[in-house]
C-alpha cells in the first residue's frame, strides 16, 4: 500500500512538473529545458500510465494537447479542424512497430517521411482564393489567435492563391531560418534588448506580437505540410495536396520520400538526420504519415493525436571541436570567468564557438586544455556546454589549463575566496571592473538606457571618456568628438542616446541604487532600503544597525552598503551624480498603501495586465511581489495556465485570486 501511495504521489508531481515546462514552452515562449529532456518526461509519464491505466485522468498532459490561447494576443477563433500534436517515438523498433501495425490495419500502405519544422503551427484559410484568416494552434482542439495581420507580411503566405477554390484551409508551420535569426538579434543587441534564445522561440513572439511591421522586418518563413480541409477539389494523396499546393506557389516541405517498407521508412529518417547540421533552419525530426487520405480516415485520432502518424524525435545534437584558445574575463566584482574558444560547430540552428569553463575546479574536474579536442552540445537547447574531452585524441604537449595568479586585464595579484571556487582581482582599479560595473548600471535591471550597449561601454572606457558611472552624465560634454570619432554611430544616434542618458536622471531612485552594484542588493532590496530611509543620502549617513531595520536588509548586506558608502572614491561619485542632477530621492507618492504588509505571488499568464505591470501595482500599492509561494504568502494572484505556484497556493490553504479580483481591491 506504501508503495502504490508513493508511485501515485512521484505521478502527480510529474504531471505537475510536465505541466509547468509546457506552459513556459508553449504560452511563454520561454523554455527552461531541452525538448529532449521535456520528451523523457513525457515518455515516463506514457509508461506509468500505461502501467496502471486506471489512475489516467482527464487533464494528465497525456490527455491534452499543449499550449492554451492568449486573449492578449489578439481575437480568439474556433477551429474547423482540430490543430492536434503527434506522437513522439525515439527508437528505431518504435518506428518499426508503427510501420508494422499500419501494414495490419491496412492494405499496402504507402507511407511519406519529411522534416519535422521547429516552430510555430499556424493555419491558413482560404475562400474563393482569398486568405480570410490565420490562426495558431492556441489549445489545439477548441481555439487559436487570430494572427491574420502577421500572417500577411510573411513572405511565404500567399494572400490569393493563383488556382483558387471554394474554400481550403492548410496547416504549416511559422519558423525563422538561421541567418534571419543571426541577423535579429545581432540588432537586439546594437538595441540594448535581451537577445532570443534560439530560432524557434523568436519565431514565436514574433508571430504573436501586435505590430505586424515587426513582423515584416524580422523575416519569418512558412512550410506548409497539411490540408486540413478543402471544398472544390479532391485529391486522394498527401502528396497530390503538395502538388495542389505548389501549383498556387505555396512552400511545401518538398525533400520528401515515400516509402513502403520499414526499412524504406527507417533510411529516410536517417538521411534526414545526417542532413540536419546543412540546413538553413532548425528541424527537431522526421515525420512518418500515411500518404492515402481515405486511410488516414479510416484510422481517425484519438482525443490528442492522429492514429496515422508519428515523429521520430532526435537525440541532442552533440558536435566534437578543438579547443583554440582559452580566454579569462574579470566581472565587475573581479571575478574571473575562463571562456573556451573552440572551432566553430552548428548546434541547434546556430554557430556555436564558445563556451563557460566556470572556474578552476570545473576545469579541473574536466581536464581540459587548449588544443584539446571535446564534445559539445547545448544545455536546453540554448545554452552551449563542453561536455567531456576525448582523451585519445590529445596531442602530445597538451596540459591542464590553470587560471594564473595575476590578472589578465590589469596585472594585479589574484586570490581565490574561502570556501568558494572564485578567482578575483584585488584591484579596485582593474579596468574590466569598471567596464563590467557600468554595463550592469546602464542595464535594464539598473538605471535602464536604452541603446547602451555594452560595446559603447567597452569602446568608451577604452578612450578614456568613462572611468566610473558618473562620467555617464558628462558625456554630453563630449558630443562634438563623440559624433567626430564614430564612437556611438552618427550625429542621429549619438544624440538619441545622449537624449536617453538625459532622460534616466528622472529615474526613480532605487534604480539609481540598484545600479551602483553593492553585493547583495538587488532591485528589490534596494526598493525596500529606499522607502524606508526615502533618499540616497540618508542612507549613505546610515548606521549598520540603521539599516538592519529594513525587512529585506540582514548584516551581511548592511555592511555591504555601509562600506561602499565609506569609500572616498564613491562618495565623489555620489556628489557628481547630484551635481549632474540623477534624481535620488523617493519621488511623493499619494497612493493609497492597500496592500502594505501584503505579500503577493504572481503566476499564470493575466487576460489583461501583463505579468510586470501587476508586479508593479502590487509594489505601488504597498504590497511586495514575491516570487515564490510559501506560508508567508496572503495572496496568490493567478492566471491562465497558472502551473505549479497554484498548486502549491491550493495545498497550503493560501486564497487565489483572480484579476478581477486584485483590481477591486485597488480599488482601479
Amino acid at each position: 500500500m506504501e508503495k502504490i501511495e508513493a508511485d501515485q504521489k512521484y505521478l502527480e508531481e510529474l504531471k505537475k512538473k510536465i505541466e509547468y515546462h509546457s506552459n513556459l514552452y508553449y504560452n511563454m515562449d520561454a523554455p527552461k529545458i531541452s525538448d529532449y529532456e521535456y520528451d523523457m518526461l513525457m515518455q515516463q509519464l506514457k509508461q506509468i500510465e500505461k502501467e496502471h491505466p486506471d489512475w489516467i485522468t482527464q487533464d494528465s498532459p497525456t490527455q491534452k494537447v499543449g499550449g492554451s490561447a492568449k486573449r492578449t494576443a489578439g481575437v480568439l477563433v474556433r477551429h474547423n479542424v482540430p490543430m492536434l500534436s503527434l506522437q513522439d517515438v525515439f527508437q528505431k523498433e518504435d518506428v518499426y512497430e508503427f510501420v508494422e501495425e499500419m501494414q495490419e490495419k491496412l492494405e499496402e500502405p504507402e507511407f511519406v517521411v519529411e522534416y519535422k519544422i521547429d516552430g510555430l503551427s499556424m493555419a491558413l484559410r482560404y475562400e474563393d482564393g482569398q486568405l480570410k484568416l490565420a490562426v495558431t494552434r492556441g489549445d489545439g482542439v477548441f481555439q487559436g489567435e487570430d494572427v491574420t495581420a502577421n500572417a500577411k507580411v510573411i513572405k511565404d503566405v500567399k494572400c490569393r492563391l493563383k488556382h483558387p477554390v471554394a474554400y481550403i484551409e492548410v496547416r504549416g508551420e511559422v519558423y525563422m531560418k538561421n541567418e534571419d535569426f543571426e541577423r535579429v538579434n545581432e540588432q537586439q543587441e546594437l538595441l540594448g534588448k535581451k537577445k532570443f534564445a534560439n530560432p524557434r522561440n523568436c519565431a514565436a513572439g514574433t508571430l504573436r506580437q501586435l505590430e505586424s511591421k515587426v513582423t515584416r522586418e524580422r523575416g519569418l518563413s512558412m512550410f506548409v505540410f497539411n490540408i486540413q480541409e478543402i471544398r472544390g477539389a479532391e485529391f486522394k494523396t498527401h502528396t497530390e495536396g503538395y502538388e495542389f499546393l505548389k501549383s498556387n506557389q505555396i512552400p511545401v516541405i518538398e525533400d520528401y520520400t515515400v516509402c513502403k517498407t520499414a526499412d524504406e521508412v527507417w533510411n529516410a529518417i536517417e538521411r534526414i538526420g545526417d542532413s540536419r547540421g546543412r540546413l538553413p533552419y532548425d528541424i527537431d525530426g522526421a515525420v512518418v504519415k500515411i500518404n492515402s487520405l481515405a486511410d488516414r480516415e479510416l484510422l481517425g485520432a484519438t482525443s490528442k493525436v492522429p492514429r496515422w502518424a508519428v515523429a521520430y524525435k532526435y537525440p541532442p545534437e552533440e558536435k566534437e571541436t578543438k579547443i583554440l584558445d582559452i580566454e579569462l574575463s574579470v566581472g565587475r566584482t573581479g571575478r574571473i570567468t575562463p571562456t573556451a574558444v573552440f572551432e566553430p560547430v552548428r548546434l541547434c540552428g546556430t554557430s556555436v564557438s564558445r563556451a563557460t569553463l566556470h572556474n578552476q575546479d570545473f576545469i579541473n574536474e574536466l581536464d581540459v586544455g587548449i588544443g584539446d579536442t571535446v564534445v559539445v552540445y547545448k544545455s536546453g537547447e540554448i545554452i552551449p556546454k563542453i561536455k567531456e574531452v576525448i582523451k585519445e585524441k590529445r596531442m602530445p604537449g597538451v596540459v591542464r589549463f590553470q587560471i594564473p595568479d595575476l590578472c589578465p586585464v590589469c596585472g594585479s595579484h589574484t586570490v581565490r575566496e574561502q570556501d568558494t571556487a572564485d578567482i578575483r582581482c584585488t584591484s579596485p582599479d582593474c579596468p574590466a571592473q569598471k567596464e563590467r560595473h557600468i554595463i550592469n548600471f546602464v542595464g535594464r535591471d539598473a538605471m535602464d538606457i536604452k541603446g547602451f550597449g555594452a560595446a559603447y561601454v567597452e569602446e568608451l572606457v577604452k578612450q578614456g571618456y568613462l572611468k566610473d558611472i558618473a562620467d555617464i552624465y558628462e558625456l554630453k560634454n563630449y558630443r562634438e568628438e563623440l559624433i567626430e570619432k564614430g564612437l556611438i554611430g552618427k550625429e542621429k544616434n549619438t544624440d538619441k542616446l545622449l537624449d536617453m542618458i538625459e532622460k534616466s536622471k528622472q529615474n526613480e531612485a532605487f534604480q539609481l541604487f540598484t545600479g551602483f552594484g553593492i553585493p547583495n542588493i538587488g532591485k528589490a532590496a534596494a526598493k525596500s532600503v529606499l522607502k524606508y530611509f526615502k533618499s540616497i543620502d540618508r542612507v549613505s549617513d546610515a548606521s549598520e544597525e540603521e539599516l538592519q531595520q529594513v525587512n529585506d536588509v540582514g548584516a551581511v548586506s548592511a555592511a555591504a552598503i555601509r562600506e561602499f558608502f565609506q569609500k572616498e572614491s564613491n562618495r565623489r561619485m555620489l556628489k557628481r551624480l547630484k551635481d549632474a542632477g540623477v534624481n535620488m530621492q523617493i519621488k511623493e507618492d499619494d497612493t493609497p498603501q492597500l496592500l502594505e504588509g501584503k505579500a503577493i505571488v504572481v503566476t499564470g499568464t493575466l487576460p489583461g495586465l501583463g505579468r510586470r505591470e501587476a508586479v508593479e501595482l502590487i509594489e505601488k500599492y504597498g504590497g511586495k511581489a514575491s516570487g515564490s509561494v510559501s506560508k508567508k504568502t496572503d495572496y496568490v494572484l493567478a492566471g491562465e495556465n497558472a502551473g505549479s505556484k497554484l498548486v502549491k497556493a491550493q495545498q497550503l490553504g493560501i486564497p487565489v485570486i483572480t484579476e478581477e479580483q486584485f483590481i477591486e481591491m485597488i480599488g482601479k
